[in-house]
């Protein structure tokens, strides 16, 4: 069993004991901390909540609810939502923060509790900090009977929310329903599933075919939205007569679109073809992603006379960097889209309306669209570690190694090559070093990273002969 408290938030698996796993103990002493820091930073005694349709999220929902109201905090539910959803309905709410009761793309057997400030954005690694601080010490100070907080349902947001994307001036209805898309979704039994279907609806798709859009938690494929795991989504676009495929993780803050043949975009393409068309409607703009992602974001702003630039790994810090740069859209290679326009969350639902204008204004098909932008490979790899290996010390040896190209080292140590990158950073949550690396080809990609795989050990051999 397995529980992993960060300055993010708190996840773990269903069952098992008490600080080893998310049980209920830990979700009310996590629920509590975030509540009673929320009043001490806003003074404002409201938080908004919402799951994803995993299994876990009634009894989770239960526990978080009744928690805040012994606070006495004003809980508002929105019941079964999206993560972005959630973040839209909190400063709409006036609210103190917010939490989702998701797991992202995790197996069914995981959930999590994921922490919203005031604007509906997750809280920074400072305030992280202080909610597992108010968390370890149990500085928890309950209401008196009369004081205890009310709860009200509103499960209007999903349609609040599908009304602002419509709003929205790079968004085209009229296009998108004069293409008469045929679309193929798959939204994992989670609620894509009460959210996708309305927001194609009002955007005039007329011809959706809908696979796993029951919102029970039951995930018909492991809920990551990779090629690997779509494999009969993909074997359905082959034999049916389809423009493209959308699919979606849990919580439908992971966009990743399918071609007309079966085959993926590319999730890493999701925030490149909606960043060209934004770039484009714009007349340039600055762009943000995380140093993981594709090189491809930084080739179509600067064709578009933008400028990009790269933040560490974690939308908080993506963010963070966006407003910095006063950034048009960013996001992660992971299929996370971050409209500003709309909101400062990675959000599938604005995704989707965006690309579909895009696809629609193109007037060719989703596989030409793709063919138009550079041509990446990315290859993800990782290095498991036992405890006494000095990971700092090994980021530090490989950055000296390599010290004659470009360095990046905000987030573990990133090495620009002409025409390659590769990323090497440390988990916060395992002991491993994750090694990305990218290039034209896969095959240079594979031999980058297993060049610099190859270092490490190298470094990790020479540190044990010296320690002996």
């Amino acid at each position: 069993m397995t529980l992993i408290k960060s300055i993010s938030g708190i996840r773990g698996t269903i069952g098992g004991q008490a600080g080893e796993a998310l049980t209920p103990v830990d979700v009310v002493k996590f629920a509590a901390a975030f509540g009673s820091w929320v009043v001490k930073q806003t003074n404002i005694p409201k938080i908004v909540i919402g799951r994803d349709a995993r299994i876990s999220g009634e009894m989770v929902s239960n526990l978080v609810v009744a928690t805040l109201q012994g606070l006495g905090i004003d809980v508002v539910d929105l019941g079964l939502s999206t993560t972005p959803t959630v973040e839209i309905a909190v400063p709409l709410e006036e609210a103190g923060g917010g939490i989702i009761l998701t797991a992202s793309h995790n197996p069914i057997q995981w959930n999590a509790l994921k922490l919203l400030n005031a604007k509906g954005e997750f809280i920074s690694a400072q305030d992280g900090a202080e909610v597992l601080e108010i968390a370890e010490a149990e500085a928890f100070n309950f209401a008196e009977v009369k004081a205890l907080g009310k709860v009200s349902k509103a499960d209007h947001y999903i349609d609040k929310h599908i009304e602002m994307i419509l709003a929205l001036p790079l968004v085209d209805v009229e296009a998108i329903k004069a293409a008469n898309f045929r679309v193929a979704i798959d939204c994992v039994n989670s609620t894509g599933g009460i959210s996708l279907p309305p927001l194609l609806k009002a955007l005039g798709v007329e011809e959706v075919t809908e696979f796993y859009c029951e919102p029970n938690g039951h995930f018909p494929h492991n809920p990551e939205p990779l090629p690997e795991n779509l494999r009969q989504f993909s074997q359905e676009l082959q034999s049916g007569d389809f423009d493209l495929g959308i699919v979606v993780d849990p919580d439908v803050d992971r966009l990743v679109f399918m071609k007309e043949d079966g085959e993926s975009f590319g999730e890493e393409y999701t925030l490149v073809a909606i960043s060209d068309y934004v770039l484009k409607a714009n007349g340039g703009g600055s762009t943000v992603s995380n140093l993981s992602s594709t090189r491809a974001l930084r080739d179509v702003t600067e064709k578009a006379g933008g400028t990009y630039t790269a933040a560490a790994v974690g939308e908080v810090n993506v963010v963070t960097q966006m407003k910095a740069t006063d950034a048009v859209i960013g996001g992660e290679g992971n299929g996370g889209v971050i409209y500003p326009e709309l909101h400062y969350g990675r959000d599938a639902l604005v995704g989707i309306a965006l690309f579909l204008t895009q696809l629609a204004k193109f007037g060719k098909s989703i596989s030409f669209l793709r063919s138009t932008y550079p041509n990446y490979f990315i290859s993800k790899n990782k290095i498991e570690l036992t405890p006494d290996v000095d990971v700092d010390l090994i980021l530090e040896k490989i950055a000296a190694k390599y010290a004659k190209h470009p360095v990046n080292t905000i987030d573990g140590v990133k090495i620009d090559f002409e025409d390659e990158w590769v990323h090497l950073r440390k988990s916060n949550t395992e002991p491993i070093i994750r090694i990305y690396a990218e290039s034209p080809s896969l095959a240079t990609a594979e031999h980058l990273a297993n060049k610099i795989i190859s270092d490490i050990r190298e470094i990790i051999m020479e540190s044990k002969s010296e320690a002996e």
